[in-house]
């Protein structure tokens, strides 16, 4: 488990590398050799597939030889230049170089073990400021539980969150998790929150090998999780181009174990743990020394990403993860109450979806008095009024005589005709719960 802390996200890797970066000096053609000989070296010796290793050495020394990376002076911009051609081969997205100048005065940037831990500490403090990057826990219409958050934190440190999160959520139907902006982070994290969507039997949800000490480490889900198990709860979880590495593999673990329903774009395709090596005084390189093997598939989304079951954008996968949850738990509901509830928060999702226009003649047929109700028309919207101070509120078309009332998803206003003229309004709430004001003559 030690050696998966590596696992931790890419962009507090290269938080770290920026650690003690100053100015860019410009390489000589000595220096360029020796890089791509000791970028070469590093690969060849730790990345997780030798034979690939072998073809990406093979390139950058062909590149070498072909004077291709001559005028690359700028370490940065060979840095650039040399993370396309590594990629190039199998388009591992964690193989990547830096540059990264060791201080001035020093042997080596490398933190001693009293600075490492301060600058942990510091990170752990910043973690728990951010709450552990769970930006959003919420109950939609429908009792749907939502998550918004954007890593996969150490469990060790984020667990009080992970618990109450799920514990806020136990009473829900269906769960979707939002992973669009997740870039990842540790395996142990994935391992906690799987844990709770299964009974208590243990389930394999992932292996990761590592090339570099010949071992590998199973992860199964755990055998008692804090709280309130959810095996029947529905899940949804929504995956964008941004979506890398841990929560790829929640996804990847989760669709093929037919746990959860991947909704949005295909996922970034980051299924290599891995960590940086010095490869000279002026650059690191970041190689992938292990890989994921699902039990199920014997493979990973490396370079692929994870497909999702329904394929839409980015911005469009909440709503279409809502739809589907409502729709899912009306397929699987007897009660023709709880699905008149579940009917009403589809309408109100599809007219959000695909906004109703309502002729303005009929908008106009609503206006007028309704005992100590007014309904008047302005700019081609309809507004309600009470007789309390305040009271003007917009209603939103959810069909050509249904409103909503304001942003309440629960309360509608709805016009009721006799003979095609409107005799009154009725308010009604998704409970059934209704008034009927009658419409005074003018």
């Amino acid at each position: 488990m030690k050696k998966y802390k590596a696992f931790i996200f890419f962009f507090l890797f290269a938080f770290i590398l920026g650690y003690s970066q100053n100015n860019t000096e410009e390489l000589t053609t000595k220096e360029i050799k020796e890089t791509i000989h000791a970028v070469g070296k590093v690969i060849m010796e730790k990345y997780v597939f030798p034979e690939i290793a072998n073809e990406i050495t093979e390139l950058i020394n062909s590149n070498l030889k072909k004077g291709y990376y001559k005028n690359l002076s700028n370490p940065k911009e060979l840095a650039k230049k040399l993370t396309k051609d590594i990629q190039s081969i199998n388009h591992d997205k964690h193989l990547r170089v830096f540059y990264n100048p060791e201080s001035h005065g020093r042997e080596s940037t490398e933190m001693s073990a009293e600075d490492r831990e301060k600058f942990l500490e510091k990170m752990r403090e910043m973690e728990k400021r951010d709450n552990f990057t769970f930006k959003e826990v919420k109950i939609l219409d429908g009792n749907i539980g939502y998550i918004n958050f954007r890593g996969f934190r150490d469990p060790e440190y984020a667990s009080e969150t992970v618990i109450a999160t799920m514990n806020f959520l136990s009473n829900t139907d269906a769960i979707i998790f939002d992973l669009r902006n997740n870039g990842g982070g540790y395996p142990q994290m994935v391992q906690l929150l799987s844990s709770y969507f299964f009974k208590g039997d243990p389930i394999h949800l992932n292996t990761f090998y590592n090339r570099i000490d010949e071992t590998s480490e199973q992860f199964w889900t755990l055998p008692y999780v804090p709280g309130k198990r959810l095996p029947d709860v529905q899940l949804y979880i929504l995956t964008s181009s941004s979506t890398f590495s841990a929560a790829e593999e929640f996804s990847y673990n989760l669709k093929h174990l037919k746990r959860a329903v991947i909704i949005g774009e295909t996922s970034g395709g980051g299924a290599h743990p891995g960590e940086s090596f010095r490869v000279s005084n002026k650059f690191k390189v970041w190689t992938s020394t292990g890989r994921a093997i699902n039990p199920i598939t014997n493979s990973n989304w490396e370079g692929i990403g994870v497909i999702p079951h329904i394929k839409t954008s980015e911005k469009e996968a909440l709503i279409s993860a809502r739809l589907k949850a409502l729709d899912s738990l009306k397929k699987v509901n007897t009660d023709d109450i709880r699905n008149d509830y579940y009917d009403w928060h589809i309408g109100t999702l599809k007219a959000t979806q695909t906004p109703v226009n309502v002729s303005l003649s009929s908008l106009k047929s609503y206006v007028g008095t309704y005992e100590s109700l007014i309904i008047s028309l302005e700019n081609g919207v309809l507004y309600y009024q009470s007789d309390a101070p305040d009271s003007k509120v917009k209603l939103t078309p959810i069909d050509n005589s249904t409103f909503q009332y304001g942003e309440l998803t629960d309360v509608r206003i709805l016009f009721l005709r006799t003979n095609n003229k409107v005799e009154a309004l009725m308010t009604k709430n998704v409970y059934g719960r209704s008034d009927t004001y009658t419409k005074d003559e003018n």
